[in-house]
């Protein structure tokens, strides 16, 4: 630690570090400094194989803002003490830190319409103030990861070559997952349609990624590693996913997935205050039908990793990612039992 608050031009003995956050995939803390805070974090190789692309990202959208719009809140990196916006340290990794914006908070869990108001609103207008950049200019943080083609088709080479005994035990699942692959056909019809503009996508819109003020209102966005060219249907679909029902992926009894109305009109209304002059009538049309895109790619890929002896998310116990899918393929379910009173 004291390579990387030397790489920042901060003394050890003048700073205070301890953890910070809930999130998964990168090691945070919280930095004092005298009277400054700051967020830092290692980014996670394993998962980011090129943090040069989330630095290049960063920088330019950061510069295109500057340029077009510089009342939008955005929260920059900091400079390195070599005025970079990512530290690296040789056999250790990658760094970066942010500043820490004063009265803010993050919440982990959606428990009101309006907290999901106000992140689909910071989302969509995230997207709309990067309208005019060149999205060919971005970096590719994490190929294909959104891709529900490759998803279907690594569930399919699972069926394959999997676990023998799993695929024997998960037939009912496989066979349901399998009558929903028109979700697969339509998104194929997507990336094929005109109609559909790659844009500036966040591409992880759960409701810790949005900083709130003290009075409940959305500051901005933040996490944006995985910022990159994109269909609005990766962000709308991943607010649904995360947001619609009151239970999340680990949850085991089945009947406490439910999808809450109000709360998906609360994700409708806060996008396309900022997105509906946007949107062509064809993307506009396929609002509903970005949850069924991401709840059935996500249970394509926990089941895919089950079959395969849970090689990529890991299991705490047995039969963890099954589970996993059957909670998905539930909520999807759910969710089409909505579809007439959700699309009227």
């Amino acid at each position: 630690m004291d390579k990387v608050l030397a790489g920042y031009g901060l003394k050890a003995d003048h700073c205070r570090v301890k953890p910070f956050g809930s999130g998964l995939i990168n090691h945070t803390w919280e930095l004092q400094n005298g009277g400054q805070r700051y967020i830092l974090q290692k980014v996670n190789q394993n998962v980011f194989r090129e943090p040069e692309a989330i630095a290049w990202n960063l920088e330019f959208i950061d510069a295109y803002l500057n340029g077009q719009d510089a009342g939008y809140f955005f929260v920059a990196p900091v400079k390195t003490a070599l005025g970079g916006t990512m530290l690296h340290i040789a056999n250790d990794g990658y760094y970066r830190m942010f500043p820490f914006v004063k009265g803010s908070h993050s919440i982990d869990v959606v428990e009101e319409p309006q907290q999901a108001y106000e992140a689909a609103k910071q989302f969509g207008m995230f997207t709309q103030k990067l309208s005019g950049i060149d999205v060919a200019e971005l970096k590719i943080t994490l190929p294909s990861f959104h891709d529900l083609s490759l998803r279907y088709e690594q569930f399919l080479e699972a069926l394959n070559h999997g676990n023998p005994e799993r695929i024997s035990g998960a037939g009912t699942l496989i066979e349901a997952l399998k009558k929903h692959a028109t979700i697969v056909d339509r998104f194929r019809e997507i990336r094929k349609n005109p109609d559909f503009k790659q844009r500036v996508t966040h591409h992880d819109t759960k409701i810790s990624n949005v900083l709130f003020d003290e009075q409940n209102n959305g500051i901005c966005v933040i996490d944006l590693d995985t910022v990159m060219p994109g269909y609005f249907i990766s962000d709308v679909g991943d607010m649904m996913r995360t947001y619609l029902c009151p239970v999340s992926e680990e949850e085991c009894d089945f009947d406490r997935i439910v999808i809450r109305e109000d709360y998906y009109n609360a994700i409708m209304k806060g996008y396309l205050e900022e997105m509906e002059g946007e949107l062509t009538t064809a993307e506009r049309a396929h609002f509903f039908y970005a949850g069924l895109f991401m709840i059935y790619m996500q249970a394509l890929r926990f089941l895919t990793d089950h079959l395969n002896n849970d090689q990529y998310y890991g299991a705490k116990y047995a039969g963890h990612n099954f589970m996993r899918a059957q909670n998905q393929l539930t909520l999807l379910e759910r969710l089409l039992e909505k579809q007439e009173i959700l699309e009227s």
